[in-house]
């Protein structure tokens, strides 16, 4: 029973409530799981086919085995993301139904917020990986790290990771567009064309134009069950891949708006003349996307400064301009002031310390005309003739502790320029805050006038009963 309305509803217990929630989180934590193994798939795809490449009878592929690794590892992410995507929708209706929500409210925030987690995961998976793990673990000349004790891990492409980042993204980004742009628009103009067909041959005496607008527009594709949900579904997901990583991938906004013009076209198109007219509903406001929207705002601040201070050279270039170049010392970065740059970044190492499995096939003699006995390597390590050879060196440290402070001071700012910026722009214009104030102290003052005079009622009225009573009484 409502203890509010008095009524009967029906009831969940407590332990049923919770039970189901928790088979719930569990399919869900199983669905990531089977994307982050998508994704360690991808990795081992890349490991394997780089050493492939990098010995290809071709020599275009073999000079550019990083970019074709990259790119075939792409388009081949891109089909999965695309496949999983079909099974996640089915997995998100099973596991909301399974839930039991209460209000219709609930039910369609409950399945928005498993369709937007499970697509988020599964479009920024393999980009997170690329942007924070690739070439992290891979060890360094001499004591690689190994897959299965066999293949070295991948590395970053020579000129650093914001190279396959972008390449990533960009194929990512252009990919997903087109294909939902066609398949938006392609299948209801198919759908239309066969259901003309098929009219066409069961009404073969009567023509097009003599059906009435009505039967016409009855014949043309129903809006899908759920509404407007994959508009704002794929709008989000664009919104969160443009500004994640919109350091790495300055083009993304550019990209997204010149879809975003096309599609409100074809979506002009799509609405106007291969569905129906679809049935309006009143929504108080945009529900459970204002708070994803706010969500992915928040995460955007946290890798954009991740990108710039751990995946880029920026921190390093501004540790070595002020502490280790030419200027150190004088509180100034000016021209000149990187020479040296690439020297200081690059790491000792004694081919003669290379792993068995690792040794070169010729001494480079033929090339250099003597014996190569050192190479240089991206790191900041000691030379191999120091105390501690190979070991983290001081600017190693340096960087280190520059990018945790860029880190806090870039996150930090950049909340509270968010901030003020929210408190000076208010989310309702002083005008109309005013006029809805005025509104509701006309509701308030209407219903005190109303109350009022219902009272006044109930007096009179109580008094001439006591006036008849009395009358009654004495006649």
């Amino acid at each position: 029973m409502n203890p509010i309305s008095g009524k009967p509803e029906p009831y969940q217990a407590f332990t049923e409530k919770y039970s189901r929630l928790l088979v719930s989180a569990s399919g869900i934590f199983f669905m990531i799981l089977v994307v982050i193994a998508a994704v360690f798939g991808i990795v081992i795809y890349r490991v394997i086919t780089v050493s492939t490449f990098a010995a290809f009878g071709w020599a275009l592929i073999r000079n550019n085995s990083q970019v074709a690794t990259t790119g075939t590892a792409v388009c081949i992410n891109f089909c999965v993301i695309m496949l999983l995507n079909v099974l996640y929708e089915k997995v998100a209706l099973l596991l909301t139904n399974l839930e039991q929500p209460r209000t219709e409210s609930e039910w369609e925030n409950s399945f928005t917020f498993k369709m937007f987690l499970f697509q988020f995961v599964n479009l920024n998976s393999s980009t997170f990986y690329i942007a924070f793990f690739l070439g992290r673990f891979t060890g360094r000349p001499g004591a690689y790290l190994r897959l299965i004790n066999r293949w070295k891990l991948e590395e970053c492409h020579p000129s650093g990771c914001l190279i396959d980042l972008c390449m990533q993204m960009g194929i990512i980004m252009v990919l997903k567009q087109t294909w939902n742009n066609v398949m938006e628009l392609g299948y209801p103009l198919i759908q239309n064309w066969w259901t003309r067909r098929r009219l066409k041959r069961e009404h073969s005496h009567i023509s097009k134009s003599s059906f009435p607008q009505w039967e016409r527009d009855y014949n043309l594709q129903p809006m899908n069950a759920n509404g407007l949900f994959d508009e704002y579904l794929e709008m989000i997901l664009q919104f969160g891949f443009t500004t994640i990583f919109v350091a790495a991938f300055p083009l993304a906004p550019l990209l997204a708006l010149l879809n975003n013009i096309i599609e409100i076209r074809l979506d002009a198109y799509k609405f106007v003349t291969q569905w129906r007219r679809p049935l309006p509903s009143q929504a108080k406001d945009i529900g459970i996307w204002y708070g994803i929207l706010e969500g992915i705002g928040i995460l955007s601040v946290i890798t954009n400064a991740f990108v710039i201070a751990v995946t880029s050279d920026f921190i390093p270039r501004l540790v070595y301009a002020y502490k280790y170049g030419p200027c150190a010392g004088q509180g100034r970065a000016g021209e000149g002031c990187m020479m040296g740059y690439v020297n200081a970044s690059l790491s000792v190492f004694r081919v003669s310390d290379f792993e068995m499995r690792s040794q070169p096939r010729t001494n480079g003699s033929e090339m250099f005309e003597e014996a190569v006995k050192y190479c240089r390597y991206r790191d900041y390590r000691e030379p191999p003739d120091s105390a501690e050879p190979y070991s983290y060196t001081l600017q190693f440290w340096h960087v280190l502790a520059a990018r945790l402070a860029f880190i806090i001071v870039f996150e930090h700012m950049v909340f509270a320029i968010k901030t003020l910026i929210a408190y000076l722009i208010p989310d309702l214009p002083k005008d109309l805050r005013d006029r809805m104030r005025r509104e509701k102290y006309l509701i308030q003052e209407t219903m005190y006038e109303a109350e009022l005079e219902r009272l006044q009622k109930e007096r009179n009225e109580k008094r001439r009963k006591k006036e008849r009573t009395h009358h009654k009484e004495w006649p």
